[in-house]
């Protein structure tokens, strides 16, 4: 089998034989191992190893795309994109221009997850799996642990060459509690970049999350209605992303004329404490990158800049269509999709409230952490905390069942009324858009206070 590298030369030479707008490539070269446990036992060790590419062209604002597996001639796969671009060719189209670049990012072989023993990887699973079935009551469990190793070539007929790699790790754990007539459940979400010792040492966070599914089960359910509610940076990290970064891809925006006047630049939507971020520029963590998959340079973005719209994600032709800066979001899953509008790490911009400040003069309130699961629609949302206490009198009080949160994200992000210095990113989870799922990204925030927030219980 060739080498993409290879492959890369062919296809900078065939760009040269043909007259079309603009072409770019895409070759890639990964591995991945994926070990499942349901219950006691183990269900599944994978292994997957894929080589492919694709071809895009773009003629007066129609796209062309042809993925393949088999590299070995780049041609008629070039040949199919420019007419697939002719076909859907416009009158006019532009893209926002980006200057070539020629770079090689090699984080070298130290992060390739093949060095790492398979054995290594279900004894550590094996005893978080000990330690599980440890806790009475229980009625299941699942931990599902995978981790890949790509390599990305990208060429385009402007001149670019860009070589990258990196790999991914993630850890999922779910303990399921019964008492016969009630069932609840805790879990863990935890990944890492280039990084497999993150998934160690987690011993103790997963003898409590097995043990705080069985304390659910006796624990009170509260009574719905508005409160204050505080959450933790997990969930606070998940509103973000879910509830307002998706609404800031500009894809979204620019085909929609209803979200072009809610998503105005230089709308009012928070304090001038609230501030909003994307940025791929963070190192070391899921969302990170150098250039993105059009080999535009990653940026740190400003979506709210002190309670005000100032910015949004883009790529090439969204940013020209909108007349703005292409901002280095645009992003696929493989090799076998085209790239479209993604976010990478996005979070709440810390300010200076401790957590004791925070909940020190709520009367009555709820503290939810983590999640389980939420939905999403235009500007309403519905998201359901995997963990919450009561606050009594500035304290945080009993357990109790967990809460559903829903509500307008604007209306919420107006009634943020305090926000802590306490930033942590997320990087448990993946993101999914228009087929292509589960994209690497890390959401975060401080704690945050939100004043009059709709609460039910699960």
């Amino acid at each position: 089998m060739p080498h993409i590298e290879d492959i890369a030369s062919h296809t900078t030479r065939e760009f040269k034989k043909y007259k079309s707008e603009y072409i770019e490539a895409r070759l890639e070269q990964s591995r991945s191992n994926n070990i499942t446990y349901r219950g006691r036992k183990l269900e599944s060790i994978s292994k997957i190893s894929s080589i492919g590419g694709n071809i895009r062209s773009y003629i007066k604002g129609g796209w062309g795309f042809a993925s393949f597996n088999k590299v070995e001639d780049v041609t008629p796969h070039i040949e199919q994109a420019i007419e697939q671009a002719r076909l859907v060719s416009k009158k006019e189209g532009k893209l926002a221009y980006v200057a070539p670049v020629t770079d090689t990012l090699s984080s070298g072989t130290d992060i390739d997850p093949k060095n790492i023993p398979l054995a290594k990887k279900k004894q550590l699973l094996d005893e978080y799996n000990e330690i599980i079935w440890r806790t009475p009551k229980l009625q299941t469990s699942v931990i599902g642990y995978s981790d890949s190793y790509k390599k990305s070539l990208f060429i385009n007929s402007s001149g670019s060459f860009i070589r990258q790699e990196r790999s991914d790790y993630v850890l999922r754990l779910t303990a399921i509690a019964t008492n016969g007539s009630e069932v609840q459940q805790a879990n863990i979400s935890v990944g890492s970049r280039d990084n497999f010792d993150q998934i160690l040492n987690l011993h103790s966070r997963v003898d409590e999350m097995a043990n705080r599914s069985v304390e659910l089960l006796e624990a009170p359910q509260i009574k719905g209605g508005e409160y204050t509610v505080v959450l933790d940076p997990v969930l606070a990290g998940v509103f973000v992303h879910e509830a307002f970064g998706h609404l800031s891809e500009s894809d979204f925006v620019y085909e929609n004329e209803n979200m072009r006047q809610i998503m105005k630049l230089g709308k009012k939507f928070g304090s001038k404490d609230l501030s909003v971020i994307d940025s791929a520029l963070i190192p070391d963590l899921r969302g990170s990158y150098k250039y993105d998959d059009e080999g535009v340079p990653a940026s740190k973005t400003y979506l709210i800049n002190e309670g005000v719209l100032v910015g949004r994600l883009h790529s090439r032709e969204t940013a020209a269509k909108m007349g703005e800066k292409p901002t280095g979001n645009s992003r696929t899953i493989n090799y076998r999709y085209p790239p479209i509008v993604r976010m990478t790490n996005t979070y709440i911009e810390p300010r200076k409230a401790t957590f004791n400040e925070i909940i020190a003069d709520i009367r009555e309130g709820i503290y939810a952490k983590n999640w389980y699961g939420g939905t999403t629609s235009m500007e309403m949302f519905t998201f359901s905390a995997g963990e919450a206490y009561m606050i009594r009198n500035g304290k945080i009080a009993e357990l109790i069942r967990p809460v559903v949160l829903s509500g307008n994200v604007f209306t919420t992000l107006n009634n943020i009324e305090a926000i802590g210095n306490d930033l942590e990113m997320n990087q448990g989870g993946g993101c999914g858009k228009g087929g292509q799922m589960p994209l690497p990204v890390a959401n975060g925030s401080p704690h945050i206070r939100i004043r009059s927030c709709l609460v039910g219980g699960v």
